[in-house]
């Protein structure tokens, strides 16, 4: 056997996954996998708190499949808040289950339900949104009456969309007698009381504070206009080649920033609710390949993207939701690597980002505009001379009712924002778009701006 996975022999895996995890190339166990593989095999319930990128995937499902082994039907059961996320759950589900013989069945929206349904005829371990996974029990294709382990990942996320009605619905289906495991990278409040609820006698490991960000990324924060956000991401761009990963928090600016970016001369995709799983998935596997360098994404991305080297993410537009900072933050600098992370700041938006400062408990570090720089200079003419062309319409966007240009929301309004995106990102709809190409470097783009957000 490869002594390269003998950091693992202590954890009392079976060998076969130790075998598993020197052919992914796997070391040394994170903090996070020491502390909770070994419960996780004897049975115990576990709440995991651990920063993003931490290796929580592999802390749940290589007891998990050790533990499903020789069973028969669906006795093994993870959810997931969207389908980006489900499938990287999945590739290391089939990873570490195969020399087990456990049988995955991945369901997630925006796909057709057919090949599901032959999966879930042999299938030990159910893998899911709990949009689709609803789907499946209403319409008679699956039962959960033998699940023995369930799974929440990112279960602050799933709270935070809207996901609670629906899990509510899943978990009444289940077994009392169960082995639950609940790992996120934020514990407190609503997910606090979930876990409270939902879990007996559990092992609690926290191998970060709640709010904690990636360790390894360094994070700044630019105090900005809204019209000279996208000068500025432009002048981020042409200081490197590294990947960037960039978030908004509307579909329509999304779609509006991607032109923008191609219009300065680099590869860009867009991956967000209203684009088909099949674009989303091209998309997501288009920047892994370095196909494209840039990806503009709204939340839905910020749980399901699992790429070893996304050297800068950038927080376009902060995020209503001070955690979904965290997450967005700990797409970079994963496992060992580094990585830096960049905020947007507008006027309107200077109350959020105190949110976030609470949150992960310290200011992000200021950093002046390059307003000098030829990158700049570039972005702001280029910008200017498509704004006067013929035909080209820019109203403001994204005013929330009665309020400024990208401006804080309600509660209220959050939480109608975030149950939306909720349903369009794990659940049995998918939306669609008119392409599927990426963007690239072009002529003009006729470019709308919309008059008030409309989801993520």
């Amino acid at each position: 056997m490869n002594d390269s996975s003998t950091g693992f022999t202590t954890l009392g895996l079976h060998a076969l996954s130790l075998q598993a995890l020197a052919n992914k190339g796997y070391t040394q166990p994170t903090p996070i996998q020491q502390q909770t593989i070994p419960p996780g095999l004897a049975g115990r319930d576990v709440i995991g708190c651990a920063a993003t990128g931490t290796g929580k995937t592999a802390a749940f499902m290589l007891p998990m499949v050790e533990r499903l082994r020789g069973k028969h039907g669906i006795t093994g059961l993870v959810l997931a808040p969207t389908r980006e996320l489900a499938l990287q759950i999945a590739e290391h589900a089939h990873d570490f289950g195969r020399p087990h013989h456990v049988k995955v069945a991945t369901l997630i929206g925006g796909v057709g339900m057919g090949a599901q349904i032959e999966a879930l005829k042999t299938a030990n371990l159910v893998i899911a949104t709990p949009g689709r996974l609803i789907d499946h029990l209403q319409e008679g294709h699956a039962s959960l009456n033998k699940v023995e382990i369930l799974v929440l990942d990112e279960a602050d996320r799933m709270l935070d969309m809207g996901f609670k009605p629906q899990l509510d619905k899943i978990l009444a289906r289940l077994p009392k007698a169960r082995q639950t495991l609940l790992f996120s990278a934020t514990m407190a409040g609503e997910v606090a009381q979930f876990a409270k609820t939902h879990s007996k006698d559990p092992v609690r490991v926290e191998v970060s504070r709640s709010g904690t960000t990636a360790k390894n990324a360094t994070q700044c924060v630019y105090e900005v206009g809204q019209n000279e956000k996208s000068p500025l991401l432009m002048a981020l761009l042409a200081e490197g080649e590294e990947s960037t990963l960039v978030f908004t928090r509307t579909k329509r600016r999304a779609d509006v920033l991607a032109k923008a970016v191609a219009r300065n001369g680099y590869t860009v995709e867009r991956i967000h609710a209203n684009r088909s799983q099949n674009q989303r998935q091209q998309a997501l596997e288009g920047f892994k390949s370095g196909r494209y360098r840039v990806l503009v994404a709204t939340d839905i991305a910020a749980r399901g993207i699992d790429v070893a080297e996304i050297g800068h993410v950038v927080n376009f537009d902060l995020p209503h939701v001070p955690e979904d900072y965290v997450h967005r933050v700990g797409r970079t600098a994963r496992a060992s690597a580094t990585g830096h992370a960049s905020a947007f700041c507008s006027p309107e938006e200077m109350a959020l980002l105190k949110d976030i400062e609470r949150l992960i408990r310290g200011p992000v570090p200021r950093r002046s505009i390059p307003r000098e720089s030829e990158g700049f200079k570039q972005a702001v003419a280029k910008d200017a001379s498509f704004r006067t062309q013929p035909g080209h319409a820019v109203r403001q966007e994204n005013r929330p009712h009665g309020g400024q240009p990208g401006g804080p929301r309600s509660p209220r309004q959050q939480r109608r924002g975030s149950r939306s995106q909720g349903r369009g990102a794990g659940g049995g709809g998918g939306g669609g778009s008119r392409s599927s190409s990426g963007h690239t470097a072009g002529g003009a783009t006729k470019v709308l701006f919309s008059g008030r957000p409309k989801g993520r």
